[in-house]
């Protein structure tokens, strides 16, 4: 897996929380509360990212999860028809993500978690399905590395030593 390092002041991000939650520390006073928050951010046209953050109070949280996000910024291979150039399976942990390529028109078939991934990354047709866990973390993370390891036809035809018109048949 290969890892490009994308400035993210060069980019108009937009950013999307996609979970805030409650988690409690239990100490000897009683119990501390905090807040965890993740954030997708995206700039609509192949940079897509996500991050955890963690404060004591919740927009503090959303900061630190947005900053997060941008240093896990990733470049997405999209097509023409701003879809994905092939079928592939995104994992993490146990959450599994169907990545479907999808005709002009189609739209964003995703439930909640995929479906803020693929609007921030900027990919308008894709079918996608989640399996396995749906924790929104493992499901945000799995959608992310799925649409990572997609390759351009370029990349494939390169790989191989072939044209691209030999590669796309």
């Amino acid at each position: 897996m290969k890892h490009t390092i994308i400035d993210p002041s060069q980019l108009e991000l937009n950013d999307k929380v996609v979970t805030i939650k409650r988690v409690t520390k239990t100490v000897k006073g009683g119990r501390n509360m905090r807040f965890t928050a993740l954030v997708v951010v995206g700039d609509g046209n192949g940079h897509v990212g996500a991050g955890l953050g963690k404060a004591i109070e919740i927009p503090e949280a959303i900061r630190k999860g947005k900053e997060d996000a941008m240093k896990h910024l990733v470049k997405i291979a999209m097509d023409d028809n701003k879809s994905i150039t092939h079928d592939f399976i995104g994992k993490f942990g146990s959450a599994s993500v169907l990545l479907k390529k999808a005709p002009e028109g189609t739209g964003i078939i995703a439930g909640g978690p995929a479906r803020i991934v693929c609007e921030l990354a900027g990919i308008k047709n894709i079918r996608t399905k989640s399996l396995g866990s749906n924790n929104k973390q493992n499901v945000v993370l799995a959608t992310i590395s799925g649409l990572t390891n997609i390759k351009s036809p370029e990349e494939v035809a390169a790989k191989r030593g072939k044209s691209v018109e030999e590669v796309i048949g």
